[in-house]
């Protein structure tokens, strides 16, 4: 009896968890002699048993949970190897305890790894926009930022226009834009030279030149005469200088 009366006080303490089996009200307090059976549910230890099997049972569930928390620590920190079930003690709260501690360390060192990684980049980046468009200081970054994002903006129109000029699909790249207009130069020097030489009669080059030359000096001269007979016949139109003079006859 002293040791259930023992084991029940220990039960029922501040330091014991929470009871799952409550002993019920009123129970018989008396004393019996006949069985050990009858004795506990008399004096109230009914409960003892299962509250017994329920602790064994969660002591049973630690090894289970220390499993899963072994698997978890092997995934998230697979250098950390140490185990305190290695050495064949029993298991305790205490080791749980440190494997989900050192878990939470390591997320920990991992996240001030990343924030500190992220800073880095950062730098390195607006670093490296200051090279790419020279900028000698942080102050100019945000100004420059803007004009290359204006500039981008007028590039991308002008492409476009482009693209629908030339006929092309929008997502044409630039190098065949730039082509495409490049054929269309050709095409319109070649018929220019074409049309030059149609109209000075030749197709040598020397004399397309000679031409040329011959035009520059006669030309001046013969400006100059047109010019004097518009005021002398007072007229503005070239086309009515015939008519005049004939009518002066």
């Amino acid at each position: 009896l002293k040791v259930l009366s023992r084991i029940d006080s220990i039960l029922r303490s501040p330091r014991a968890p929470p009871l799952i089996y409550r002993c019920r009200k009123g129970a018989a307090q008396g004393h019996s002699a006949e069985n050990g059976q009858t004795l506990s549910r008399e004096c109230g230890f009914d409960h003892l048993p299962l509250t017994i099997e329920m602790w064994a049972d969660q002591l049973m569930a630690l090894k289970d949970l220390h499993r899963s928390l072994r698997k978890l620590s092997l995934e998230l920190i697979p250098w950390h190897t140490a185990d305190p079930q290695e050495n064949g003690e029993s298991l305790r709260v205490e080791d749980l305890q440190f494997i989900v501690d050192t878990i939470l360390e390591e997320v920990e060192n991992k996240e001030k790894n990343s924030q500190t990684s992220s800073l880095q980049s950062l730098s390195a980046i607006v670093s490296h926009f200051q090279k790419l468009f020279d900028v000698n200081s942080l102050s100019g970054v945000y100004p420059r930022m803007n004009e290359v994002y204006t500039r981008l903006g007028e590039m991308t129109n002008a492409m476009r226009n482009l693209q629908e000029l030339l006929e092309l699909d929008s997502s044409a790249p630039p190098a065949v834009v730039v082509d495409t207009v490049g054929k269309l130069c050709d095409i319109i020097n070649k018929n220019t030279t074409e049309q030059v030489q149609q109209l000075l009669g030749t197709q040598d080059i020397h004399s397309i030149i000679d031409k040329l030359e011959e035009h520059e000096h006669f030309f001046p001269p013969f400006q100059a005469l047109i010019q004097d007979l518009l005021c002398l016949l007072e007229i503005s139109n070239v086309d009515d200088i015939l008519p005049v003079v004939w009518n002066l006859k």
